[in-house]
């Protein structure tokens, strides 16, 4: 994926550059976002939490990941069961999909050739065309069992 290449000072350099004046790229901010451009694809706050519980509380994560995604750096998904999952946005890591696991709730990033992601839109636009509406982009979710699950 084209952000997961970045090296985690590159990250930390646009993530900063990205931000409005009014909000400060503190430590715990820091390593949220480090932790995030470490992962293979969203992780719930909970998951997120026990990376950085040392040193960032879990009410200051949570204020983080919420002042983050207002201001464009992350993006919030949600799983099948509505359990709220933060990745970094897509102006960073590149567009791309996601497998997720509907036995144990992994997400993991997946990126499709051209050719696949040109069908992909179309049929996102087919889709918009015929509730009235104009594509403005689009994520495709294919749920599924992973691997050590099968087992």
């Amino acid at each position: 994926m084209k952000g997961r290449g970045l090296l985690l000072a590159e990250v930390e350099e646009r993530v900063a550059e990205r931000l409005p004046s009014a909000v400060r790229f503190t430590p715990g901010r820091r390593l949220v976002v480090r932790a995030l451009a470490r992962g293979e694809g969203p992780v719930s706050a909970g998951e997120l939490y026990e990376e950085v519980r040392r040193q960032v509380p879990l009410s200051s994560l949570y204020r983080t990941l919420t002042v983050l995604a207002d201001v464009g750096v992350l993006e919030r998904h949600h799983d099948a069961d509505g359990l709220a999952r933060f990745e970094l946005g897509e102006w960073l890591l590149g567009h791309h999909h996601h497998l997720v696991c509907v036995e144990c709730g992994r997400v993991q990033d997946v990126e499709v050739d051209d050719g696949v992601e040109d069908r992909v839109a179309q049929i996102a636009s087919g889709i918009a065309a015929g509730g009235g509406y104009t594509v403005t982009g689009h994520r495709v979710d294919v749920e599924g069992v992973c691997e050590p699950c099968r087992v």
